[in-house]
């Protein structure tokens, strides 16, 4: 076993596998603090490429709109929209790395030799990719993701949001957490709209414009605001 992780023709194998162990250790200490790099990582993603798959595994061309072009319904071929984005990541790699590792030690005990490492990720990739797709649709099959709550991240300027992790300054931007009205969770970066502001961490605040991935906010003081 020590030999086949060390051979050199398995490397993209062990790193993949490495960096899927990175990513959920990563996910579990930012949890650990109270935000979620998975939410974060899926409210990142431009509008429209979130892509949506139904069961049967056809996209959901129309929800995709034309701006989404190869790269929305590649997502929605892996059911990103209904499964973090992360969880297909995550899925890929480990998928990757195992099933490279297992022909790589299969042709090791047939033949005694192994494929350079750039022959064999090719069926490799190619079985990990369907393997990644089957388990997403597996997990949203789960965890059903109604198409009716996609919601515009547009739509959060004017709502009330916590922040999790940091302090934001004008130009640092700290992560926040902020519930649609479908009753969802929603991570998000923040800055300050006024340059004097500090926003600490668990202060409430009220999103006030967009600008890209970054939403402006400034301290939600008025009890009105406040009020559910």
């Amino acid at each position: 076993m020590g030999q086949l992780v060390t051979a050199t023709q398995n490397a993209p194998f062990v790193i993949a596998l490495g960096v899927m162990l990175g990513l959920a250790g990563l996910e579990l200490l930012i949890l650990l603090l109270g935000g979620s790099l998975f939410g974060l990582v899926d409210d990142l993603l431009p509008d429209g490429l979130d892509g949506d798959v139904d069961i049967a595994g056809e996209a959901d061309v129309a929800g995709l709109g034309q701006s989404a072009g190869v790269l929305g319904l590649v997502l929605g071929w892996f059911a990103v929209g209904r499964v973090p984005f992360l969880v297909v990541i995550i899925a890929l790699l480990t998928s990757f790395g195992l099933l490279g590792l297992g022909l790589q030690a299969m042709l090791g005990k047939l033949t005694n030799t192994m494929l350079p490492a750039s022959l064999a990720s090719i069926p490799a990739l190619i079985g990990a990719s369907f393997t990644a797709r089957w388990l997403a649709l597996g997990i949203a099959r789960i965890i059903p993701h109604a198409e009716t709550s996609a919601v515009s991240r547009d739509s959060f300027v004017g709502r009330i949001a916590t922040i999790t992790l940091g302090s934001a300054k004008f130009g640092e931007a700290a992560q926040a957490k902020l519930t649609d009205h479908h009753g969802q969770t929603h991570y998000v970066m923040i800055e300050p709209d006024r340059p004097e502001d500090i926003l600490k961490e668990g202060e409430r605040v009220l999103l006030v414009a967009r600008s890209n991935a970054i939403f402006k906010a400034i301290k939600a003081e008025s009890q009105a605001l406040l009020d559910p």
